[in-house]
Order: C-alpha cells, then structure tokens, then sequence
C-alpha cells in the first residue's frame, strides 16, 4: 500500500463517532462538475479524510472499524476511465480495524464530506464530493460549445459543395461534366463558410479558449438565447419509479437531450443542461446554473407519481407567491423539493441551509417573473394538450424551489404520471419522447417570438 503522504495545510478532517458499522453498498457517480462516493452502512461510519502533496496528489480515506470485503472492493469495478477527476482507486487494511481508500486524481480538487441520516430507500450514507478547485465558467463553455457547432456545420457545407464539385470534375461525372470548369477550393471556400469566432482564430479541432475581454465573445454573449433545461433528480434521487422500473431521472434526461440538440438546431439560441448525466444537482444549484449563464428562460422536466394509478395527464407549474393553487400542486411541489434530502445535500455547507434564507429568495420573485412564467407555460401546456392528456387545463402554481430565480421566467413541466401503467408505457417509447420534445420546443419558440428577451448585457 502506497503511503499517504503528508496533509495540506488546513485540509479538513472530519470524523462521525460510530462502532460496529457495516458496509452494505458502494457508489460511484462520475460528471465533469464533480464525481460523488457514496458509502452506505447499517450504521453511522466513523471516517477521516486528507489529501497528499508529495507527488501524484491523492485523496485519501481512513473508514475506522471496517475490514477490506468485498463490498468496499466493489468500488474499483465501479470507476470509469472517463471519470473526470478519478484515476485510480486503491483499498488496502491500513491498520487492523482501519481501511485505507486512495484515490488517484487526475485534477485538483476541493473534498467534501458530509454524513446523511437514513431517508427512502437509503440507510446511513457518507459522501464525499470531488469538486475542482477551479469551476469553469458556464457561460464561456457554452458559448465555445455554440462556436465549435457552427464550424462543424460550416465545415459540413465545405464537404459536401467540394465533393459535388469532385464527381462533377470525375470521368463520368454528370452531363455538366464538359462545361464547368473545376474552381479552386480556396476561392470557394469562403463564400460559404460561416463566419463563427475572430478570423484570426486558428482552425482546430479543439478552438483555444478566447479571451474574457475579447469584444467579439462579448457581442455574441449578448446576441445569444440562452434556455436552461433542467431534467430532475439524478444519481443517488431516481425520482419516482413506475409500476416496471421506468425511472424518473432516466426518462426526463433523455427528454431534456433530445430537447437540448432540437433548441440547439436554430439559430442564435442555446440551451444549457442544469445536469447532462446521471448525477445528483441541489435544487438551489439548479437554479444557481441558469443564473450563471443568465438564462432568458428556465424549464424543469419531470415524470411524476402519485398515489393511485388512474392519475394522468401533463401539467404546468409555475411559482406561487400565495401558496398553492390546488392541493395536488401543493403536494407535487412537496415532494419535488424534498430532493435535496434523498439526492444527498450538505446542509452544513449550504448556502440555502436557512428557511429565512428560503423565504428570503421567494419574496424576491417579483410579479413581473411570474406573469411571464405564467405565459411561456400556458403556450407549453396548449401544446402538450395536442399530443396526450391535460391533468389541469390552466398552469397551476406552487412553492417549487427551483422556480424561485427572480430574473428568469421559470416553468415545471410534469411531462406525464410514470405511476400511470399506459403513460409510463408511452414515457419509454422514443416517438412519445419526441413527440413531447416538439411539443416543448414549440412553446417555447411560441412564446419567444411573442416575447423576445431583451437584450443584455452578459458577464462572461
């Protein structure tokens, strides 16, 4: 076993006093925001953490107790050579009631561990989050993101005229074939390149990043539509389950992808996903991500359950400065903000650990968000009502906390009861998901054209 190495100054150390603690499950949930290991016990684990700076940097984790089995040794089978901050894992018995993991890291990170008490399914879990010390800036990546689409689509216009052009020029290549004369590519090629980026900028595969102050990154920051989409749940919260084992976090992914590269396809707008993978993001973080790139529009999608299976049908939510407009609202809005607790938030490092704090950012939604809020839903929901089943046939309104940016007109698109046998049924099929992906997109577009941002300024 490799030695530890000496500990960063101020590296935290945080101990939870427990004896007779047994292992019962190990995760792994890898995403380029950060990759969670989740420990899960029959009992509170005791457990320390340190990094090392004397080589490789590594994180280091002494479980107090435990013995090496074979479900901690789980944990090497579980990691993905894509993993973004993992390299390695090693599981050694340290001392005689002390297991060591080390973790080989591929980046800097900033460790987070915090201990969760038993909630739905899960017994006692420890987590560790592997946050980079640097966050990268959504906005930036999602404007380098735009560029790279337009080159490759300019790129593709290149191909296709210079290879018409190639069997145009062939033996055999077309009755046009003795009357055009082949021209060359360089003279053809910028005239139908599109312009994306400086025109100094080298042509790559991989563009360098520009420059924060570049004032051409500026005007397409502010010429840009920028959608935030926000498929709930995620990594340890699945959401709810149908009757076959559809998950929630599955089913609103796939939508919110499909949903992202149909938004993507028209011009000068740009969605961003609150998550692209299987991993679990707070709800105030959510919203903290459509900030971030100063979304003109935030979408939440979700496939919920409820008690009885006869319930069916698509709704729309928006915020609610009253309370909830009916007590289904009021009872969907419960138990989609209890996420935090069963997706594994640390509500000792939380910036919304306060309920003054909660109320605080629901008396900043101002009227003006969710009278538009109010809009861009009543065109999602006329369209939804084309395609299937209407729950509610108005938007309803409820304290849901990822509807509480007071800058962003914000909706909560129940897609469908995945608890409803048929409509989990339809929520499988690919058609249905696209069918509800032009349904979304189309009341959107709607109620962009009728409502166009207006321009701003963005921070990049």
């Amino acid at each position: 076993m490799a030695a530890a190495g000496a500990a960063l100054p101020g590296a935290v150390l945080a101990a939870v006093q427990a004896a007779g603690a047994r292992i019962v499950g190990v995760r792994l949930w890898p995403a380029k925001d950060y990759t969670r290991l989740t420990l899960e016990s029959d009992a509170p684990l005791q457990a320390r953490h340190f990094l090392t700076i004397d080589g490789p940097t590594r994180l280091v984790i002494d479980l107090q107790g435990q013995q090496a089995g074979a479900a901690l040794r789980a944990l090497v089978e579980q990691l993905r050579p894509d993993d973004p901050y993992i390299a390695a894992v090693r599981i050694g018995q340290y001392e005689r009631d002390v297991v060591r993991l080390v973790l080989d890291l591929k980046q800097p990170v900033r460790p987070q561990q915090f201990a969760l008490e038993p909630v739905a399914a899960y017994r006692h879990r420890l987590v560790f989050d592997l946050r980079p010390e640097r966050e990268v800036d959504p906005l930036l990546s999602l404007l380098q993101d735009h560029e790279r689409s337009a080159r490759a689509a300019g790129q593709a216009v290149d191909d296709a005229l210079g290879d018409l052009l190639g069997r145009l020029d062939a033996p055999g290549g077309g009755p046009r074939q003795a009357t055009v004369a082949p021209p060359a590519a360089p003279q053809v090629a910028p005239q139908v390149a599109p312009q994306a980026g400086p025109a100094a900028a080298p042509a790559a595969d991989t563009p360098r990043p520009p420059r924060r102050t570049d004032p051409a990154l500026q005007q397409r920051a502010d010429r840009l539509v920028v959608v935030a989409l926000d498929p709930g749940h995620g990594g340890e919260d699945p959401g709810a389950i149908g009757p076959t084992g559809l998950r929630e976090k599955d089913v609103v992914l796939q939508i919110g992808l499909r949903l992202r590269e149909r938004l993507n396809s028209v011009p000068g707008l740009r969605a961003m996903l609150t998550r692209d993978g299987d991993y679990f993001v707070p709800l105030h973080e959510r919203v903290r991500k459509a900030q971030r790139v100063q979304a003109d529009l935030f979408v939440s999608i979700h496939a919920d359950a409820f008690m009885t299976p006869q319930a069916r049908g698509a709704s729309v939510f928006a915020l609610s400065e009253r309370g909830a407009s009916s007590a289904a609202a009021r009872w969907i809005a419960a138990k989609e903000n209890a996420s935090d607790a069963v997706g594994g938030l640390d509500l000792a490092g939380s910036a919304i650990k306060d309920a003054q704090v909660l109320r605080a950012l629901l008396d900043m939604s101002t009227a003006a968000q969710i009278k538009d809020s109010l809009r861009v839903g009543r065109e999602v929901l006329a369209n939804l009502g084309r395609i299937g089943n209407l729950h509610k046939r108005e938007v309803e309104q409820a304290g849901f906390a990822v509807l509480k940016a007071p800058d962003i007109p914000s909706i909560l698109v129940e897609t469908a009861f995945i608890s409803n046998p048929q409509e989990e049924a339809r929520l499988r099929d690919e058609d249905y998901q696209q069918h509800l992906v032009e349904a979304l997109h189309g009341g959107i577009r709607r109620w962009l054209a009728r409502n166009p941002p207006l321009a701003r300024r963005r921070t990049v």
